[in-house]
């Protein structure tokens, strides 16, 4: 018999990831891939547990495939992921529904485990962590074609006193170089035009490998595959920022001028308690090195309001930092409480009225700044990676901008165009997150 799988990815890009080679391994073993739930006999949620909303969400969308087993033609519902890492046996037994679990390193035995639950058996396959990935899994791209994200490594090293990463992803684990580009030349013979490099930290990239870091030269191999246009650094911690890397960034074309450095604060104070290994100051000379070294350089970051001890004094410091400018793309998150963390048992917490309300005074100021800069843009031609059109206007997006998260461009153009190609649009409107304009003959 033939079973419809759907495949449910939550969170993050690295999680999406993992579903896509989960996606690969059950196609490869005769499952039919469906996109609607409705249509699934057989649903699997590839959780997130990161935070108390994403597990929230992901425990929301666990119930919505219940009540599908109930009313509809699902048999079995497989929860898989972060969430299932995190709290394993605990998790279904609160929720009897689920048939079967895999965690953020067995999601690679997700066929025997849905072919042992189908004959009764209630699978839990949790492993450590820290195991390592087998290499050359199927892989069911779930981006458009022309756009790929790029896992380079697993894990964290960092131990941020909030994050509770390590135990679910385990410690730090670099890919082979070879077998990334290998990956990525397969992308790109695929009609990949954009690869989005992935990882908890990319900055520490082969150090467990090599001994050192060696971003710059896996960089540098990327650049020399045919067909690949763009490649855009996420996840970069400000001390990995080095000389070297810099350099890359600015000889190697392909490589976007776009960096997302998550700073987390600029107190030194919170920055202390968070176990960042970092200062404010060494924040601040690093993101003004980068703006000055590396000319049209897009800055995204992530900063979290609200951690233990922030006083209004720092919180003031990081609404201070903001209104600077610095940031072309800003997220803030508020604290959550995540047990298991050594942030759970410190004193001082804070409210979460008050830590929302730091949240919504810096993304205001934010607001701000994201009009003024793309007001600066209005006469401006761009390269723009054209995704799709709604209505009237076509929309894409420019160097500065990683799908999903950043900003877009909206534009008109007189002849027809296909999602996947690059044109270059005069910028002539702009709003606080999106730019309008029309494409240049």
């Amino acid at each position: 018999m033939e079973y419809n799988v759907a495949v449910i990815s939550l969170g993050c890009p690295k999680n999406q990831v993992d579903s896509e080679v989960m996606m690969g391994l059950l196609k490869d073993s005769g499952f039919k891939l469906v996109s609607d739930q409705n249509e699934a006999d057989i649903i699997v949620v590839n959780t997130c547990g990161f935070i108390e909303d994403a597990k929230q969400e992901s425990i929301d969308v666990i119930l919505e495939a219940c009540s599908l087993k109930r009313t509809g033609r699902c048999k079995l519902l497989v929860a898989a992921g972060c969430l299932s890492q995190r709290y394993g046996k605990e998790l279904m037994e609160e929720i009897p529904e689920i048939d079967a679990m895999v965690g953020t390193t067995s999601f690679t035995e997700i066929v025997n485990t849905i072919k042992k639950a189908l004959r009764g058996s209630k699978e839990v396959r949790i492993w450590d962590p820290s195991v390592q990935i087998k290499e050359g899994l199927s892989k069911i791209q779930s981006t458009p074609v022309y756009t790929a994200y790029l896992k380079i490594a697993d894990g964290c090293d960092n131990f941020c006193s909030y994050c509770i990463i390590p135990a679910l992803r385990g410690r730090y684990r670099s890919r082979k170089e070879d077998e990334i580009l290998s990956e990525a030349e397969t992308l790109a013979l695929k009609g990949t035009k954009e690869l989005v490099l992935i990882a908890q930290d990319i900055t520490r990239y082969g150090m467990d490998l090599y001994g050192e870091p060696v971003l710059p030269d896996l960089l540098e191999g990327l650049c020399r595959i045919r067909g690949i246009e763009w490649v855009r650094l996420l996840y970069c911690y400000p001390d990995g920022i080095t000389e070297k890397l810099i350099s890359t960034i600015k000889k190697e074309e392909k490589i976007c001028n776009y960096i997302d450095m998550p700073i987390q604060h600029i107190s030194d104070e919170v920055l202390k308690r968070m176990n960042r290994r970092t200062t404010g100051s060494d924040i601040e000379n690093t993101v003004k090195r980068l703006k000055v070294e590396i000319p049209g350089l897009i800055l995204r970051s992530t900063v979290i309001v609200g951690f233990p001890g922030e006083t209004e004094e720092d919180f003031n410091c990081l609404l201070c930092f903001v209104k600077k400018g610095y940031f072309d793309r800003l997220g803030v998150f508020v604290y959550s409480r995540e047990e298991d963390t050594p942030a759970y048992h410190m004193d001082r917490q804070i409210s979460r009225e008050t830590a929302e309300k730091r949240k919504d005074i810096i993304m205001k100021e934010q607001q701000k700044i994201s009009l003024l800069k793309n007001a600066l843009m209005v006469g401006r031609s761009e390269r723009v990676l054209v995704e799709g059109k709604e209505e009237k206007y076509y929309f894409g997006r420019t160097y500065g901008d990683a799908p999903e998260i950043d900003n877009q461009v909206l534009f008109q153009s007189a002849s027809p165009l296909k999602a996947g190609e690059f044109v270059t649009v005069k910028l002539e409107h702009a709003f606080e997150y999106d730019v309008i304009g029309s494409v240049l003959k």
